[in-house]
């Protein structure tokens, strides 16, 4: 798989970005990824599909696709689950915040259907986070990553039934295909206000949370 990663920002000109630009641009790309498909990028949105796999030494693990960006899948497998608490992983700002993990208080299910609604369009639409649900008492947590891969562990029989009932079928999720990853001046404000939505308490991202890890000293 070749994968590249880049900004998406319109500039004038005089070389600074026009916000007008950037925001027809998401108009024409509703969508945190692009593909090249015969020299031409589009926007990326993955078919409905989920597959469960059994481990040999842990839970199960469900991994299902996010199609278009679009937070009602999300929304739906963490619908199911005992008031969670969220974790936004932060892994390339755009000047709104420090990097790392902002976790927030444990929180309502209205609290995370309001959040959703309020920061929708941002979520589906920029791939500078990660976006995690963990629920304590249902033992289980919901991962929305910048590929909009959705990886689930917990009551995966209920989370089956929820995409199932959502149109998903079986399938083999994943991104083995050239793409771009988007980070949107356009939504800048809402990442900087989501940053103030909760008592976040954050700490450092982990080697596995980086967009763009570190080469080890004297590495190539």
């Amino acid at each position: 798989m070749v994968a590249f990663s880049a900004t998406s920002t319109s500039r004038s000109a005089s070389g600074a970005i026009d916000l007008d630009q950037e925001r027809a641009a998401v108009d024409r790309i509703m969508s945190k990824l692009s593909h090249c498909v015969e020299g031409e990028w589009i926007e990326h949105s993955h078919p409905p599909i989920l597959e469960l796999r059994e481990a040999e030494d842990g839970p199960p693990r469900l991994t299902a696709t996010a199609p278009g960006g679009d937070p009602t899948i999300f929304r739906s497998l963490v619908g199911c689950l005992m008031p969670p608490l969220l974790l936004y992983v932060l892994h390339t700002p755009r000047g709104e915040g420090e990097t790392g993990r902002y976790m927030s208080p444990d929180i309502s299910q209205d609290q995370f259907r309001d959040f959703l609604e309020r920061f929708g369009d941002y979520l589906r639409n920029d791939s500078r986070f990660d976006l995690w649900v963990r629920s304590a008492d249902d033992k289980a947590t919901v991962v929305w990553d910048r590929h909009n891969l959705i990886w689930a562990y917990g009551p995966t029989d209920r989370f089956v039934t929820v995409l199932r009932g959502l149109g998903f079928r079986e399938g083999r999720p994943g991104v083995d295909f050239e793409h771009e990853h988007h980070y949107r001046a356009a939504f800048d404000g809402d990442a900087k206000a989501l940053l103030e939505a909760f008592d976040w308490y954050r700490t450092p991202l982990r080697p596995e949370d980086e967009q763009w890890p570190k080469k080890e000293e004297g590495g190539s």
